[in-house]
């Protein structure tokens, strides 16, 4: 078999919580509070295919970005490698490689105000070596093109773009430096539906045409299903299921993909039913005080005395991997 171009293994993170507020934590509640650490990443381990797109679907706080930036050598894992091409993604504590880009939630957050898009543009190509200074002009131009925009926009600033285009200018800054793997997260979350709809064509496109190898990161089944070719579901920081997107979309083993995919707002049907929406239920536990056993069974319907001693792991069913004791009863439902 071909090796993954990103392999992640056993990778955990955790934040320690710091002393001061710890301090203020036991002064409120009248007692001593032990040292805590938020568990944001569980032992994952993860292989992406050179030229596939890997969509990771979650709630808000399930560890989705956490594990898109160690992926990007952004973040160091606690524990756990992360490999490009079977060489690590960072080195003493730094990244050493420029073959992996992100892009991020929020590009007027993620662009210098004081840039121009030309100077943000080629920073990083000029730095690395990829470009020569008389080259520079040309090649942001070409990108600028790839991105949808006008070549001419190399000479504004960010805060003279639409969200939509700023966000064709963090791309476009991103494929500057020529990477492998590509990470987004959430690069449409902030923008209106018709933007994001072309920025997923974007995406679509830029794929077909240079190859990329793609990490997606979203709250959104649907955007990740029509982009991605296997979907990732996580769960407080641990993969709970894994396969095909079709498969993950139509016919879910877990609990709690089931849930999510019930979650998602639905139009009236021609029959002129009311849609169906249901929330999930219960509340995401805190990642400072995880529930034993399995980290989902607090708000599963499922949930027998097993889920509560033995944490299931990541198994075979079919064209998945999920991690639930009783998968076999959910593929039947």
């Amino acid at each position: 078999m071909t090796p993954p171009l990103l392999a992640l293994q056993g990778v955990t993170k955790r934040f320690p919580v710091p002393a001061p507020l710890l301090a203020r934590l036991g002064a409120a509640l009248g007692r001593p509070v032990p040292d805590r650490a938020v568990h944001a990443v569980e032992a994952v381990d993860l292989a992406v295919a050179r030229g596939e797109a890997l969509g990771l679907v979650g709630e808000s706080g399930c560890g989705k970005s956490t594990l898109g930036r160690i992926a990007a050598g952004i973040a160091t894992p606690t524990r756990g490698a992360v490999l490009l091409d079977g060489e690590p993604v960072r080195v003493a504590g730094r990244k050493r490689t420029t073959r992996v880009q992100m892009v991020f939630q929020d590009p007027y957050a993620s662009l210098d105000p004081r840039m121009r898009v030309g100077e943000t543009l080629a920073e990083g190509p000029l730095a690395h070596g990829l470009t020569r200074a008389s080259e520079a002009r040309a090649t942001i131009a070409d990108w600028l093109t790839r991105v949808g925009l006008d070549p001419a926009a190399a000479d504004r600033f960010p805060h003279q773009f639409s969200g939509g285009q700023r966000q064709r200018v963090a791309i476009a800054r991103a494929l500057a430096m020529r990477p492998d793997l590509l990470v987004c997260d959430e690069p449409v979350a902030s923008l209106d539906v018709s933007i994001q709809a072309q920025i997923v064509n974007l995406f679509l496109d830029l794929r077909r045409e240079l190859g990329l190898t793609m990490v997606f990161i979203s709250h959104d089944l649907g955007v990740v299903r029509h982009l991605c070719d296997r979907i990732a579901i996580m769960y407080l920081g641990r993969i709970v299921e894994i396969g095909p997107a079709a498969e993950i979309a139509t016919a879910a083993r877990h609990p709690y993909t089931r849930a999510l995919l019930a979650s998602v707002p639905r139009l009236v049907t021609e029959e002129g039913d009311a849609p169906v929406l249901e929330p999930i239920r219960g509340e995401l536990p805190s990642p400072l005080d995880r529930p034993e056993g399995c980290p989902y069974r607090t708000r599963c319907p499922l949930a027998v005395p097993r889920c509560r001693t033995e944490p299931p792991r990541l198994r075979a069913l079919g064209p998945v991997e999920v991690a639930c004791h009783r998968a076999e009863e959910v593929e039947g439902l």
